[in-house]
Formats: C-alpha cells, sequence, structure tokens
C-alpha cells in the first residue's frame, strides 16, 4: 500500500546548495549566493558553532544592487565578491565603478570600492542587516523564522566603541561591527538595521574601503564543545610529483579544505600541550565532531602522520559512552556519532540530544583507527594510554552482537532516533532488489567488516603486549563472525559479472536484503572475505550497473530503485569510491581499482578539486556532460577532502605492520609517481615509482624494511 504524494503534509524543504559559495574555518563558516549578496534566502548567513549570525548582508549602491561579474576562492576561509556599478549616461561601455567584497569565515568581509573611470563620483552606499539567529538543524529543515529587533549603536566621541548593529534573541546574540574605515550613519529597527554611508565623494583613481566584523555565539554557550584550533594542522604536507596531474592537484586542494575543517577538543591536550584536534564531518551541516567521519578521515591521513589520529581518538575517548541511555542510545563502552551545541530537531521526526550515540559503525572503527595508527607508529606511551578505551569500544561489540540472535552486530534505534545507523543514514538508505524500504533492526555488511577487522587488529596489538589468552579470545570470536558473515550475506545472482554478491544487510529471520550496492566495496579490506570473495566483489564493483565511469554508484542502476541524484540510492559518495579503490589495491584486484580511481580522479577535475560529499550516478558516455553535485550535499566535506591522500596510499598500496617493521608498497599501476613528506613511526620517508613500475621507498626508520609483495 503506497501514499498519495498528494496526501502528504506540506513540510519545509531542505535548502539547496550546488550553487552556494562557501567559505568555511572551523567551527565558522559563511555562505551566499554567487554575487556575494546575503539576502536571509536558504542557507545563506554567517554562521559559528551551529548559530546563524547573520543572514542578511545586502549592499545598495544608489538604492541600487551592483552588478556581478565574478567570485574567487582565496583560499577555502577566503572569497572575492567582485561586482561593478555602471552609470547610463557615461559614454563608455566599461565599467569605471568594481566593488569588491572580501569575506573571511569566521571575521567578516571587506568592502572595496574603486573609481577606475576619469569623473569624480557621488554615491549613496548602503549596508542593510538582519538575522533570526537560527540554530543549523532549523535552518536544515527549511525552516523560515522572523528577523529579529536589530539596536543601532552609533559612535558617540572619540573614545566610544566603534558603529555597530546588535542583535539578541532567546538563543544567541549577534554584533555587525565597522572596525575600520569611514564612520556610517547607524539605524536599528524591528526588522534589521543599516549601516549607511550618504554623500560618498571618489575621486577618479581613488579607493575607498570598510571593514566589518561578524561576531556572536550561542546563548548560554555550550560547555565543552569544539573550538577553532591554534596550532597547525596535525599532518605532513606531501609533495606529490606525477604524470598525473590530477591526483597531485586533489591531494592538494583536500589538504587546503581539510585546513579549514580542523577542530580542536577544549577538554584535554596531549602531555606536551599539543592540542587534539579532528576533522569536522562537512560544512555547512555537520560542522563538529562526528565519530565515522571524524574517523574515516583521520584513517585516510594516517600516511601522513599520526597525529590527528592521536587527536581524533582522544577527542572521542574523553566522550565515549559510560551509562545506558535511551534517548541518547547510549551504552557503555559505545562511541559517539554526533556532538552538537544542544538539543534539536532535526526534520523527519528525529530529535537528537547534543551528545548523541546512534551510530553502529562508529564504535568498532574506533578500535580500528588506534590499531592502524600503532602500525603507523604512534608512540606507544599513546597506545597504552588509549588501549582501556579501544577494549571498553570491542566489549560493546562483542556483548552487543552476543544478544542478537544470528551473532550479528545489528542496530536497533529508538523512536524518534536515526532510522538507520551506519553511513547510508538517511530514511530510504535500505532497499531491496525490488526496490522497496527494508526496516530496521538490521545488520548490515560493512560493520559486520569493522567489527571482523577491530577485533583482528585488537588481537594482534595485545599480542604484542604479552596478553596472549585475551588475544585468542578475539580471534576465536572474529572467526565465528566470518563463518555466520559466509553463510548468511551471500546472494546468488541470476545475472551479472560474477555468480553472488553481498547483501547490503541482513534483516531478522535471518533474511539477506537483495540488490547489489557499493556496500560490499568495504569489505575488501577489511579481511572478512576470502579470496573468491574478493573475487566476486571485485566483478561488482567494476561492472557498468555499479561503476559510473565517474565513480562507485551507491546502488546499482539496474534494479529498481535507483536514481541518480538519490542520497544513497545511486549517487556516488567520494570517500566510498576511495575506501573501495583502497580494498582493491589491499586484495590485488588493480584493474578494477584503475576503473574506479580514474573515475573519481576525471570527477574531480569537473569540481576543481573540491570533492562534494556525493555527486550524481548517471553513466558517463563520450558526450556525456560532467556529473552534478547532488544539490544539498556539503562542501567541502571532511572524508572527501582525504580521499586524495586515501586514493594515493591506495594506488602505491602502502601497508605498515609494525610488528614485522614492515612497509608493503606495491604499486598498482606503473604510474610514474614521485612522493615526499610521508611519515612512518615519525619519520619523514619518500616513495618513488618509476613508469615500469619499479618502486622504491629509500628513507625508512632505522630497523624497518620495505616489502614489495
Amino acid at each position: 500500500m503506497f501514499e498519495s504524494a498528494d496526501s502528504l503534509a506540506p513540510r519545509a524543504l531542505q535548502p539547496l546548495l550546488h550553487d552556494v559559495v562557501m567559505c568555511v574555518a572551523a567551527p565558522a563558516f559563511a555562505a551566499s549566493a554567487r554575487d556575494g549578496q546575503l539576502r536571509g534566502d536558504r542557507a545563506e548567513g554567517f554562521y559559528d558553532h551551529d548559530r546563524r549570525l547573520l543572514h542578511t548582508l545586502c549592499l545598495f549602491l544608489d538604492d541600487r544592487e551592483p552588478e556581478p561579474i565574478g567570485v574567487q576562492p582565496l583560499g577555502p576561509h577566503q572569497v572575492r565578491f567582485t561586482a561593478v556599478h555602471r552609470y547610463h549616461r557615461d559614454r563608455t561601455d566599461d565599467p569605471t565603478l568594481i566593488i569588491e567584497r572580501v569575506r573571511t569565515a569566521g571575521e567578516g568581509e571587506t568592502l572595496t570600492l574603486r573609481n577606475v573611470g576619469t569623473v569624480e563620483r557621488t554615491l549613496r552606499i548602503e549596508l542593510a542587516a538582519a538575522t533570526d539567529l537560527a540554530g543549523i538543524a532549523d535552518v536544515k529543515r527549511g525552516q523560515h523564522r522572523p528577523p529579529l529587533a536589530c539596536t543601532g549603536h552609533p559612535p558617540e566621541g572619540e573614545q566610544a566603541l566603534p558603529a555597530a548593529l546588535t542583535w539578541t534573541g532567546p538563543t544567541g546574540h549577534a554584533r555587525l561591527t565597522v572596525t575600520s574605515g569611514p564612520v556610517p550613519e547607524v539605524s536599528g529597527g524591528p526588522e534589521g538595521g543599516t549601516l549607511t554611508w550618504p554623500h560618498l565623494v571618489l575621486p577618479p583613481h581613488e579607493s575607498w574601503q570598510v571593514r566589518l566584523a561578524v561576531t556572536g555565539r550561542a546563548v548560554p554557550e555550550p560547555s565543552g564543545h569544539p573550538v577553532a584550533p591554534h596550532a597547525p594542522a596535525p599532518w605532513s604536507r606531501p609533495t606529490v610529483v606525477s604524470d598525473d596531474v590530477r591526483l597531485r592537484d586533489l591531494v592538494r586542494q583536500g589538504l587546503w579544505d581539510l585546513d579549514a575543517l580542523r577542530l580542536a577538543d577544549p577538554l584535554g591536550a596531549a602531555g606536551d600541550g599539543a592540542e587534539d584536534q579532528f576533522i569536522a564531518a562537512g560544512c555547512p551541516w555537520y560542522l563538529t565532531l562526528f565519530g565515522r567521519d571524524s574517523i574515516w578521515s583521520a584513517r585516510m591521513l594516517l600516511p601522513l602522520g599520526t597525529d590527528l589520529a592521536r587527536g581524533t581518538l582522544w577527542a572521542l575517548a574523553r566522550r565515549q559512552g559510560r551509562v545506558s541511555d535511551v534517548f541518547r542510545e547510549e551504552a557503555p563502552g559505545r562511541i559517539l556519532h554526533e556532538l552538537r551545541p544542544a538539543a534539536a530537531r532535526h526534520g523527519h521526526g528525529l530529535l537528537l540530544p547534543s551528545h548523541y550515540y546512534g551510530s553502529v559503525d562508529a564504535t568498532p572503527l574506533f578500535v580500528t583507527l588506534l590499531v592502524e595508527a600503532w602500525h603507523w607508529g604512534l608512540p606507544d606511551t599513546e597506545v597504552d594510554a588509549l588501549l582501556p578505551y579501544a577494549e571498553r569500544a570491542m566489549a560493546w561489540v562483542v556483548e552487543t552482537s552476543s544478544r542478537d540472535e544470528d551473532g550479528l552486530l545489528r542496530y536497533y534505534p529508538r523512536a524518534g532516533g536515526l532510522r538507520h545507523q551506519a553511513w547510508k543514514d538517511s530514511e530510504d538508505a535500505v532497499r531491496d532488489a525490488e526496490g522497496r524500504r527494508v526496516e530496521p533492526p538490521l545488520a548490515l555488511c560493512e560493520v559486520q567488516g569493522y567489527a571482523y577487522e577491530a577485533a583482528c587488529g585488537l588481537a594482534t596489538l595485545l599480542a604484542a603486549r604479552d596478553r596472549a589468552d585475551d588475544a585468542q579470545k578475539l580471534r576465536n570470536w572474529a572467526e565465528g563472525l566470518r563463518k555466520r558473515f559466509a553463510d548468511l550475506f551471500w546472494i546468488p545472482a541470476r545475472t551479472g559479472p560474477a555468480p553472488r554478491y553481498v547483501a547490503i544487510a541482513v534483516g531478522q529471520g535471518p533474511t539477506a536484503v537483495s540488490g547489489p550496492t557499493s556496500n560490499m566495496g568495504q569489505l575488501l579490506s577489511t579481511g572478512i572475505l576470502d579470496e573468491a570473495g574478493c573475487r566476486d566483489v571485485a566483478a561488482w564493483l567494476a561492472s557498468p550497473g555499479l561503476a559510473s565511469g565517474w565513480g562507485l554508484r551507491s546502488r546499482s542502476k539496474d534494479v529498481p530503485g535507483f536514481n541518480p541524484l538519490s542520497y544513497h540510492g545511486g549517487s556516488v559518495w567520494t570517500h566510498d569510491t576511495a575506501i573501495a579503490v583502497r580494498g582493491l589495491c589491499a586484495t590485488g584486484h588493480h584493474h578494477e581499482a584503475l576503473i574506479l580511481a580514474e573515475g573519481l580522479l576525471d570527477a574531480a577535475t569537473r569540481f576543481g578539486y573540491r570533492m562534494p560529499e556525493l555527486y550524481g550516478g548517471d553513466a558517463r558516455t563520450p558526450d556525456s556532460p560532467a556529473p552534478l553535485a547532488y544539490p544539498a550535499a556539503c562542501r567541502p566535506q571532511g572524508w572527501s577532502a582525504a580521499s586524495g591522500v586515501a586514493v594515493l596510499s591506495a594506488l602505491l598500496d602502502l601497508r605498515p605492520d609494525i610488528t614485522r617493521r614492515s612497509l608493503v608498497a606495491r604499486p598498482a599501476a606503473p604510474l610514474a609517481l614521485r612522493v615526499e613528506g610521508l611519515v612512518l613511526a615519525g619519520q619523514r620517508l619518500s616513495v618513488a615509482v618509476t613508469a615500469s613500475g619499479e618502486c622504491t621507498v629509500p628513507e625508512l626508520p632505522e630497523g624497518w624494511r620495505h616489502e614489495r609483495r
């Protein structure tokens, strides 16, 4: 029985972002249309700590809006908007008055007018400003609130505060301040305020400039919420020299964006005083600590050093579940899903607390991040200090699985919480081969892989700490899970590139959910599949149903319910493609890996190397246009920005083993490539690959060796 679309109650729609210009310096960002004007529409505004400080900042010259001619990013945190102001009686078609607005996330903007003509101009300049001080959750679900009353503060005397407009509401406060330049007339009112310069005389070849600061915060200020970092980025900045400029530019742009997405944990720091930094999930909707997303970003950047992993692990360890709480879905040992300044409604009936634990995958991923950081050289003191948290996390995984009748890691969401609790977490994330929604409780395939990988990795770490009995218990549990997985998750295929594929999930019964999806690509590097299983999965990932030509589709185009612009039902996710490439390379399926990697790198050129969270899954043809970003996708987004390093590492097949002091470096293709600035065990090293495929690693730490197998 299907419900008619006409019978559904109307609801506000999430703002689209496909043509929005973002600049970000976490936890702040600014968003606007391409002309730079803030008109209070959609997600436009200046934000800080999930609070919109200003949603309108509109410039008028002689009661007209300037005519936009260009927008130029000056870095992830800053953008310049250029416009012109023309006169009907001029004898030239050339613009003679140029307006530049340089906007900086977390600060404000600078407005410059340049008279490049030969005639003196007299102008009336006005900036109209307003805000609703809305929370990001309200903005995301399309809620419109009336503007708040504005108070004007004109300067009075030389010692007075600068001219300013202020807003105060029950949930926040904001201030727009003129910090330098000519003093304006100031006017506040019930719906906003204005800054006006009524008689600007601008001679030929002269400039006029004013600087504005946008400040404010939530009321009350959230305790322990992540803050802007003071220290530099905690990773090395590699130099990539390659015949393939796509790979070089994807890595470079990704690191710029990750720099802007950094946050620091105010609750603690390392013993040497270094900040515990991590990567926010994405701008604008998820500019905070997200367990799964932040962990994956740190995993992908491990070849550049372990400091980001350390900061991410500690930020999550301090917030690890301690008690059983139904509303927060907290449990002892469980790792946080997301951290917000306050509880909020997120649309679709979601009511989430500020500390929310509704994620089934963040907990095993936490364990694996510690294990992989150990292999990459995280100091023993840090490993040993974090080990108890990893053991509590693994205990949650084992205990949760033991309560399941099928012995699987399954999620049971509460009413009002996230319905699906892994990376595909939208309302309709899980559909069968007929396109029908499948409801939880569900055991997702990649989550079982994460649990298996975490158990095996932690067993190796415990064995290295002379805890052989505990290690063997984990290995036994992992082997049992591997057998249950083999029995329950494989589905015979009537047609396709291989005789079987892995189900996206197993319901209760147990019933496998049919229909090929990208989820099975994340299994390859976990070890839960045998050699034949890896071969079958590789064939599906490279087949036209899942490989779009621009990357890996989240759902095969050959089954009902496929939608190239569905959030999880056919779109291409940047990080998902990169993880699949990583797994294909690790299992020796280089041909299939290169099919997906080539598509992803070609897509990167179409997006200016700032990869969106996800983009359209339409098939690529010789004359097809560039792929379209999902219209509400975050950009920049953490694990998308980190995917360039992940692909680079995958193509080199970099895998360290600290127990054997060995580094595998086995290139997936004979690509002429040199990478300097990788970090292993605290030492910088380089990897060089010749056009014939010969690989050398000349600067390994003492006692380490390079393995080519």
